[in-house]
């Protein structure tokens, strides 16, 4: 596996032709992961706000944005 210098600021781009958008379906995943490893629904909500999982006034999480 190649290490993170690799790549400018240590972040690899998306690959030509994939789309950098997060779909619905990734969101629903990663909502899901959160919620069964969330120690109580308070853990919860703050691990989903930090992720940007949580809809934002315009019904649309930051991660989708």
């Amino acid at each position: 596996m190649g290490s993170a210098g690799q790549y400018p600021g240590g972040v690899p781009a998306p690959r030509s032709g994939e789309s950098a958008r997060v779909s619905d379906e990734q969101v629903r995943r990663a909502r899901l992961a959160v919620a069964r490893s969330a120690v109580d629904a308070g853990d919860c909500r703050e691990l989903l706000e930090m992720l940007g999982l949580v809809d934002g006034e315009d019904g649309v999480p930051p991660v989708r944005r």
